[in-house]
């Protein structure tokens, strides 16, 4: 029961990671109709950036909130405009091709022009340990746990509480009758593609000091974040949370009890059940698109 509980709590954190990616996927989708392949790589670059900023002689703390302005640059308006506005008149199919295909130019780009080589990253939480009732849990579990959650809360906090959030929102149900109520449409969708690469970052920060910084990091974090969506439900928030950690803890489970070779697998075995028995997921609910 001890390793069990350990395995499960170590999930957790694991899986609050990819609830924060997954989030990503459901937030772009609801407010823009976009599915972004590229999602992975967008926690890779940030890492990378990090790097940088850490070889330059700035502390963690700066170099993640300089990485965080130079996403909401690159990530999300440059993304925005330069990928996703000249193709959404097209339909959905051209922009799934144009983010893989980002996707792989971002990888070659980061192993070309930085390194293929993996590079260790220092560690926002302290290197401590603790024994909980005969349970062992790091200091790095916790507060990835407790740092990925809250901010999954406060996005939705903020969608929910506020007025931009709300129009966000709006936006995101029926962008004509937003802007018949003068809601300023593209502003809201920018915002949306500025979450996203906030949350991307944040991800960054917290999976690379386990994972390391490599140029491929972000191919096995996009498919699980996309599985985790999936599960919970596209169209509702917070299934992305409860998506990430079912995955986080399912992944954790059976590489313990089963085999580490399948642990990769998991995400895809429960997607695969899930939409065979619930399609829209988890939380999702059944919704009607006006395209």
């Amino acid at each position: 029961m001890t390793d069990f509980l350990q395995l499960f709590f170590s999930g957790l954190a694991t899986g609050s990671i990819y609830a924060l990616a997954a989030l990503g996927f459901t937030l772009l989708w609801q407010a823009s109709g976009t599915i972004n392949f590229a999602q992975g790589e967008f926690v890779m670059l940030p890492a990378f950036m990090m790097l940088g900023f850490l070889a330059a002689g700035f502390p963690l703390v700066l170099s993640f909130a300089a990485s965080c302005v130079v996403s909401v640059f690159v990530l999300g308006w440059l993304f925005k405009r330069g990928v996703v506005d000249p193709l959404f008149k097209f339909g959905m199919m051209p922009i799934v091709v144009a983010t893989i295909g980002l996707s792989i130019a971002m990888r070659n780009a980061v192993r070309a022009g930085y390194s293929a080589e993996p590079h260790p990253f220092p560690n926002l939480f302290p290197d401590e340990v603790y024994n909980i009732a005969g349970v062992t849990i790091s200091a790095t579990d916790i507060g990835t746990f407790v740092f990925a959650i809250a901010l999954v809360l406060v996005t939705q906090a903020f969608l929910a509480k506020t007025v931009t959030g709300r129009a966000m929102q709006a936006v995101a149900q029926n962008t004509e009758s937003a802007s018949v109520l003068g809601i300023n449409v593209p502003r809201m969708i920018f915002y949306t593609f500025a979450i996203n690469a906030l949350l991307a970052a944040a991800a960054a920060i917290l999976v690379t000091p386990t994972y390391l910084a490599k140029f491929d990091m972000g191919a096995s974090l996009g498919n699980k974040a996309f599985f985790a969506a999936i599960i919970g439900g596209f169209n509702n928030s917070r299934g992305a949370l409860l998506g990430g950690v079912i995955v986080g803890v399912c992944e954790n489970l059976a590489a313990a009890y089963i085999s580490p070779a399948y642990k990769d697998a998991v995400a895809l075995v429960i997607f695969m059940v899930v939409i065979l028995f619930k399609p829209q997921g988890l939380l999702g609910k059944k919704v009607e698109r006006k395209v």
